[in-house]
């Protein structure tokens, strides 16, 4: 383990906290390069030198990139003036900051959240793309120099070996977000009690609705299945779906469907414990490379799962393992109603789906960022 480390992610959020903390107890000096700092419940730790950046900017493509690119530089500089004797560790965001190694004689590694150029598909960028085909040669090359290469789960490791040997990837699973995410009984939460929740089954998504998100797929379930009065459903977060999302749910007068903005760190364990059934998206670029870590928050308090995504997906393969939940595809609106229904009705399966979601949340803890040291 080196003595001095500095750490680099533009958007940090409780994963690269927990992660920067594990270094903290191995490492006498430790640095975060970071656009922002976004705590949920652990804080970091009061040794880490935090040096500022632009922040990441995710309103638009454009400014998506011109953050990713003032970022990149300025960690070039960061990293060439203050910290030429600290072993970095890249995560990728921006996605190109370890290629600062190309120019820096620093031993690094790399955490890959997101795997590029492969990402580039998602705005149209191909493979026999200039950029896309330079990146890939880039990738072969550092990624042979680096000292480490984690990846999140086997389906990344998985498509990372285009460009290394897989048996030199090592995995380090994501975790939950807060030890406040347990199961609460209806009877005495309070946000089921606001939003009179207490007789429903709960249909819960909770998070980002963008156009890659299959969000509009709950409110055409909603809508189907509106004479069912036991059965609500529950979009929290934003993007941009959610304008025509809500316009769905007033036009189409679908009082089995409710919106909300995102809610306060305070809230947030209650109203994912509203769930009866939480569920997570993925579009088909990401499906076979990442699992969302709202995944991991929603097996803490102990809800059955539904993803919505291509059969062949990395989700797909956890659930199958812990028995917690059904994959579906986007399109196959009947067996997801006939999936939700069954569940509303037949209390000792879901009792059971509960249950194994719980077991399984007890692998994906904090504690899961001290991998990253067993190296």
């Amino acid at each position: 383990m080196h003595d001095k480390i500095v750490l680099i992610n533009q958007s940090t959020g409780y994963l690269m906290i927990d992660t920067v903390n594990a270094f903290c107890e191995k490492s006498s000096k430790v640095a975060l390069i970071c656009g922002s700092l976004s705590p949920v419940e652990r804080n970091l730790c009061e040794k880490v030198n935090v040096d500022k950046i632009v922040k990441y900017n995710r309103k638009s493509a454009l400014r998506r990139i011109l953050s990713w690119g003032i970022g990149s530089l300025q960690i070039y500089l960061k990293l060439l003036c203050k910290y030429r004797d600290y072993h970095v560790v890249y995560v990728t965001n921006p996605p190109m900051s370890y290629m600062c190694s190309k120019l820096l004689h620093n031993s690094f590694s790399i955490i890959v959240y997101d795997i590029y150029p492969d990402a580039l598909r998602n705005v149209g960028i191909k493979e026999n793309n200039l950029i896309h085909r330079w990146w890939k040669k880039q990738n072969r090359k550092l990624f042979a120099k680096a000292e480490n290469v984690f990846s999140l789960s086997d389906g990344m490791a998985d498509s990372l070996s285009a460009y290394m040997p897989k048996e030199n990837i090592k995995v380090v699973p994501l975790w939950s977000a807060s030890e406040k995410f347990v199961p609460i009984d209806k009877s005495c939460n309070e946000f089921v009690q606001k939003y009179g929740l207490q007789n429903k089954f709960v249909v819960m998504y909770s998070g980002n609705m963008g156009y890659t998100h299959s969000v509009d797929v709950l409110v055409e379930l909603a809508s189907q299945m509106k004479a069912n009065n036991q059965i609500h459903f529950l979009l929290i977060g934003g993007g941009q779906k959610k304008t025509m999302l809500e316009e769905r749910v007033m036009n189409e007068k679908l009082t089995n469907c409710t919106i909300l903005d995102w809610q306060t760190q305070s809230i947030l364990p209650q109203s994912l414990a509203s769930a009866d059934l939480g569920v997570v998206t993925l579009n088909t670029e990401s499906a076979k490379v990442s699992v969302p870590s709202k995944t991991f928050n929603l097996m803490a308090v102990g809800a059955p799962l539904m993803c919505i995504s291509p059969c062949e997906s990395e989700i797909h393969s956890l659930i199958e393992k812990y028995r917690n939940g059904c994959c579906f595809d986007p399109s196959d609106i009947e067996a997801m109603k006939a999936y939700i229904e069954q569940l509303s009705l037949d209390r000792v399966l879901r009792n059971e789906l509960s249950a194994n979601s719980l077991k399984a949340s007890k692998d994906f803890t904090a504690a899961n960022a001290k991998m990253y040291l067993t190296t």
